[in-house]
């Protein structure tokens, strides 16, 4: 699975003009999952970024994860994360995991946040969607669960 993480004051996603998932201060997470992606991918993405240390604490360091802080997260699927833009000019998405796939790991992703007791917010699964974002810093990561085993 990869993600794109940002810390966010204020974060919404629309769908045909109608807000469907609205957060304030945390995180949006735009997440991509890839034909080889498991549930163990799943659990430990949900786990990082729950627990990355991306937050200030009261000395303006980056110490409190989001969990710390309280804060919410807006998880967007997002499959051309995958798009494989070597060759040619049109990217290519051979390696994005098919629909029926994707939703079941993107929904555990999502439960497992919900269970450690986040506040989470999604948008819709293979919608075209509007993202709002108000980027907290800049602070933006990318994040590659192939990368961390």
């Amino acid at each position: 699975m990869r993600a794109v993480v940002q810390r966010v004051k204020e974060s919404r996603v629309e769908v045909k003009g109608e807000v469907v998932g609205r957060i304030g201060p945390g995180l949006l997470v735009l997440l991509g999952v890839g034909e080889e992606d498991t549930d163990k991918d799943a659990d430990y993405l949900a786990a990082k970024i729950a627990n990355l240390r991306i937050f200030p604490d009261e000395k303006g360091f980056m110490n409190r994860s989001l969990l710390d802080m309280g804060g919410a997260a807006l998880v967007v699927s997002q499959f051309t994360l995958w798009g494989d833009c070597r060759k040619g000019r049109r990217p290519s998405f051979a390696h994005a995991a098919r629909p029926e796939t994707a939703i079941e790991l993107y929904e555990r992703f999502v439960g497992l946040l919900k269970g450690m007791g986040l506040a989470v917010a999604t948008g819709r699964f293979q919608e075209m969607m509007d993202v709002h974002l108000i980027n907290d810093g800049p602070v933006t990561l990318m994040l590659d669960s192939q990368k961390a085993f």
